[in-house]
């Protein structure tokens, strides 16, 4: 404890002499670990992966540089049990590749600070080799510091940072090579403005890969930063914490109110990932150095294989932000031409919205559109033009463009396509036997004015799916369902109709499956009801033929008394559709023993382990005992010699002499491991072999935490031992002076096997 309070103490000291000088070791603004498959060996219990792990760091801050060579180490962790990890192996001497600068942003309509912010990428390659086993292996490296500047953090100077990759024992087995994310995110973005950053990954596999903000962690600290090892101490608070000692779960980072780890940069609407696509969007609205954390989990055919986590830091900087001319489409075809595709099916009436950005530095909107070279619409003016309603002569293609800020600087321009179609309507009808738990027939009725329907798709509701133009189906349940017919034509337009279909039909046939026809009592019975279809909203009523009903869809009854019981069935539907079925002497219930036995003596221990045990069954012909696992007997009246002290569960399974119905009883016997000790009031350590010693005698097998001292008449302490064997000679501590003759007390404490605890204490008479 006091060596803990003075390492704080120590830092606290260190880390404020490193604000007053240069706080070398921040410069870390963002990491990733991936993990690339090589191979198996020969019989594939081991693999080989490459690790690539990238670091980015501030290249403008005046901080450490990249690691090199033995500065840096990483580890290769191993989880024995859940959050509880080894240290596998470590590796170092791994040099980074040359460093690489990030581009920064180069919008043409974004006037961009210039030479504030600064980032420089380097990567550790190397291979490791692994067991193929069922734990997880995690490859890690640490490093300290953070920034001071961040924003987003409680005490971001002192927070580092621990960057990680597991390897899952599936990931392991299939050969996986983890997502790699494509790109880093912009050196800075705008305060106040839309943001769209991609941080998606590609993955050699093809798996699924669902992203998430996550929490960073933090490891290392500023301990040995300004001392003479220079942040080679490699403890837990230093710069460069070692693998070996700093195990993880590693700590995760403290986000400053209001930022969270979900919403680590705030923002109005706030900033967030989309979780299929990787890609960050909202409006920040403060600037500053925010740390942010992506992860990206990898699934493949449902099974996730394990995450990749990316740390970086955003960079929000206050920009002069102008325009981008959007509209709301269907489709936007690229981005260079800036086209958007708009398609109206039977409607000739079209309001275009505009979506472009950023208002407050548009001055003007001017709209044309086309028909084969013939303007037939055109608009201009300020912001009461900013969107368009447009009232197209007939079916056919038509082109346009709408221009912000024409005529002036940074004006931009959106180009579109309008495909006027034809009128598309969607309808079906259907038909059924309401009673009879048949298909349901649909039959499409759907109509366009387009050259023909090209595409049913039919949802029944119930997670069944077809794309027949009139289709049959057979619910497999009942209820009411919602079903939906979308119809396509030839022009891709799309219409949709949804009706409600209540099927609840009786079921055709009752099928009942017992569990058993035949038991021993008690028996206990389940009486599967198979019938469909059938749910919950059905009137069940059951005679299981003892008496009692039951109103469950598959009740499991017991049978209490021998005999044979008919059943019986009826269903009845919501709409009253009925059937019933009755299965005569159905379940045959045969008689059992009430098997019981005693067992004398009542206590067994270490020196009686022999019991000898009394069937009492009422009405038995075979038995079968069962010694607690050591041994068994068929004998209806055994006797019987436990192999060792202990608590033994004893089962009798007695068989009736004419069903042969079986019924079976346990009862716990305990062999009491019983230590007996006893002490002597008086010895004669004479020398003549008899009576020399003073030690406890008795049957101690087994006993432990043994201590016995002897103290005399002054109350000092002439004799200590810890083993029950060794016994006090009248010497002091057996070599010294002989004690004289008189009256000394003794005391002894120890445990016996099960953990009890005794003292005995009392006085000893030593004559000479």
């Amino acid at each position: 404890m006091a060596k803990d309070i003075l390492i704080s103490l120590l830092a606290v000291i260190i880390i404020s002499l490193s604000f007053l000088t240069s706080a070398t070791a921040a410069h870390i603004v963002g990491g990733d670990i991936t993990y690339r498959f090589l191979s198996f060996n020969a019989d594939s219990t081991q693999v080989t992966f490459e690790i690539n792990v990238t670091m980015y760091r501030d290249n403008l801050s005046g901080g450490a540089i990249f690691d090199s060579g033995m500065d840096a180490f990483f580890g290769i962790h191993r989880e024995i049990s859940p959050d509880n990890w080894i240290l596998e192996n470590q590796v170092t001497g791994i040099n980074p590749t040359t460093p690489e600068e990030i581009i920064a942003n180069d919008d043409p309509c974004v006037d961009e600070p210039q030479g504030v912010v600064g980032v420089e990428k380097a990567s550790y390659i190397f291979n490791v080799t692994l067991d193929v086993v069922e734990d997880n292996y995690m490859i890690s490296y640490q490093r300290c510091c953070r920034n001071e500047s961040i924003s987003n953090l409680i005490m971001p100077g002192e927070t580092g940072a621990a960057f990680d990759v597991i390897i899952s024992p599936e990931a392991q087995r299939l050969g996986n090579s983890s997502p790699v994310f494509k790109e880093f995110p912009p050196i800075f973005i705008c305060a106040g403005f839309p943001v769209s950053v991609d941080q998606s990954a590609g993955d050699f596999n093809g798996d699924r890969l669902v992203y998430s903000f996550c929490t960073p962690f933090t490891a290392g600290g500023t301990f040995d930063s300004n001392t003479q090892q220079g942040g080679d101490l490699r403890c837990c608070e230093c710069v460069r914490p070692a693998p070996g000692l700093c195990l993880p779960p590693f700590e995760t980072v403290q986000f400053r109110a209001p930022f969270t780890p979900l919403g680590p940069l705030g923002g109005n609407p706030v900033v967030t990932i989309d979780s299929n696509t990787g890609i960050i969007t909202g409006i920040p609205e403060s600037t500053g150095q925010f740390v942010v954390g992506v992860c990206v989990e990898e699934f493949r055919n449902g099974v996730s294989l394990g995450k990749i986590r990316r740390d970086f830091q955003f960079n929000v900087l206050q920009c002069e932000k102008e325009v981008s001319a959007i509209i709301d489409a269907d489709e936007r075809l690229d981005d260079a031409s800036n086209t958007f595709v708009i398609n109206s099916c039977g409607d000739t009436t079209l309001t275009l919205k505009n979506l472009s950005t950023e208002e407050r530095f548009i001055q003007s909107y001017d709209w044309e559109f086309y028909r084969e070279d013939q303007l037939i619409f055109e608009q201009s003016g300020g912001a009461a033009q900013k969107d368009a309603e447009v009232v197209f002569p007939g079916v056919g293609t038509y082109e346009g463009f709408m221009i912000v800020n024409k005529g002036i600087d940074c004006a931009d321009s959106a180009y579109f396509l309008i495909n006027m179609f034809p009128d598309i309507s969607a309808d079906y009808m259907f038909d059924y036997d309401t009673c009879v738990a048949g298909p349901v027939s649909f039959v499409d009725g759907s109509s366009t004015r387009g050259d023909r329907l090209v595409g049913w798709e039919w949802d029944f509701g119930d997670g069944e799916f077809s794309s027949l133009p009139d289709p049959d189906h057979q619910f497999a349940v009942p209820g009411l369902r919602d079903v939906s017919l979308i119809v396509e034509d030839n022009n891709e337009c799309k219409d949709t109709m949804t009706q409600q279909v209540a099927y609840f039909p009786a079921p055709s046939v009752i099928v009942v499956e017992p569990s058993n026809f035949i038991g021993c009592t008690p028996s206990e019975i389940t009486l599967t009801n198979l019938s469909s279809p059938i749910d919950s909203t059905y009137d069940i009523l059951w005679d299981l033929g003892d008496g009692n009903f039951s109103t469950e869809i598959s009740p499991t009854h017991k049978y209490l008394e021998a005999g044979e019981y008919s059943i019986s069935l009826d269903i009845v539907s919501p709409i009253g559709c009925g059937i019933s079925r009755s299965y005569g002497e159905w379940i045959r219930i045969k008689e059992s023993p009430d098997a019981n036995f005693d067992c004398f003596p009542d206590e067994l221990n270490i020196i009686n382990r022999t019991a000898s045990f009394t069937d009492l069954t009422d009405q038995a012909g075979a038995w079968l005992w069962d010694f607690g696992g050591e041994a068994t007997s068929f004998i209806q009246n055994p006797t019987y010699t436990f192999q060792d002290t202990g608590i033994y569960k004893v089962l009798l399974t007695a068989y009736h002499p004419i069903t042969n119905c079986p019924d079976t009883i346990s009862k716990i016997i305990d062999v009491k491991p019983n230590v007996t000790f006893h002490y002597p009031n008086a010895f004669t350590p004479n020398g003549d072999s008899s009576n020399d010693l003073f030690l406890g005698t008795g049957y101690y097998d087994g006993l432990v935490n043994y201590n016995m001292t002897i103290w005399n008449r002054w109350g000092q302490l002439i004799f200590e031992t810890d083993d029950p064997r060794e016994g006090w000679n009248g010497q002091e501590f057996n070599t010294g002076t002989a004690s004289p003759q008189g009256v000394y007390v003794y005391k002894a404490k120890f445990s016996d096997p099960r953990g009890n605890d005794f003292l005995e204490e009392g006085h000893i008479t030593l004559l000479r």
